[in-house]
């Protein structure tokens, strides 16, 4: 997969390439990541890429001309997805991390700054993300989580694609409990299902504690899950 992403801080992007079976996908070419800067394809001495918004207001706002031009200098590839990451955008999920892995061999990944961007830079995105409902200096951070999470479910990345599939938001219930060595730690025991052998019962067992953990630290997820249970 190739990632590319447009940014004022590309050397935000740098400590992926080095990053445990991040890094190593990195390494071995199961993804690329390129960087593009918005500032080398500004057109005046300054290489001035913002300017004071139209109407008035505080801080400075991305100029749409830079951003524009390294959008299109990159090399497309059949399956491409634009991604804009702003906090007004919807909120990132596991399933969408998952789309963009097996439906995608580029992802294009636009980092806003300062104040906000033009609004016509939104024309060049097939999706908005938002980390969620707060706001940060930039989409340097976002862009970085979604590279970390599309990444580590290509093909090769893991060594195991099992753990892919049994952890939290991958069926839509959080992940079960997880014991190893020693059984019995300051009085905290390993439960006696997981030592017993009985692969029927311990699969019983870690459904019924996803079910559980899920209802009491997210009930919006829980009642999600029920609902698409009832619809099967």
């Amino acid at each position: 997969m190739r990632l590319d992403v447009v940014s004022l801080a590309p050397e935000a992007f740098a400590p992926l390439l080095s990053l445990g079976v991040i890094g190593r996908a990195f390494g071995a070419g199961i993804a690329a990541l390129h960087t593009h800067n918005p500032r080398d394809y500004a057109t005046d001495k300054y290489r001035k890429v913002d300017d004071e918004p139209y109407g008035g207001g505080a801080g400075m706002v991305l100029k749409p001309e830079p951003v524009y031009a390294a959008v299109e200098a990159i090399p497309v590839l059949p399956r491409r997805r634009v991604l804009l990451m702003s906090p007004q955008g919807r909120p990132l999920q596991q399933a969408d991390l998952r789309r963009w892995a097996t439906g995608t061999d580029q992802l294009v990944l636009i980092c806003g700054h300062y104040e906000g961007f033009d609004e016509r830079i939104r024309s060049l995105a097939d999706e908005e993300v938002s980390l969620g409902d707060f706001v940060l200096t930039g989409g340097e951070l976002p862009a970085a989580v979604i590279i970390n999470g599309v990444v580590r479910l290509l093909p090769g990345t893991v060594g195991t694609q099992a753990c892919l599939e049994e952890e939290s938001h991958s069926a839509g219930l959080l992940e079960h409990p997880h014991y190893t060595r020693p059984a019995s730690f300051r009085e905290m025991e390993v439960p006696a299902v997981l030592r017993s052998g009985d692969h029927g019962a311990i699969a019983s067992w870690r459904l019924e504690q996803q079910q559980q953990r899920t209802a009491e630290r997210r009930p919006d997820l829980y009642a999600r899950w029920q609902e698409q249970q009832a619809q099967q």
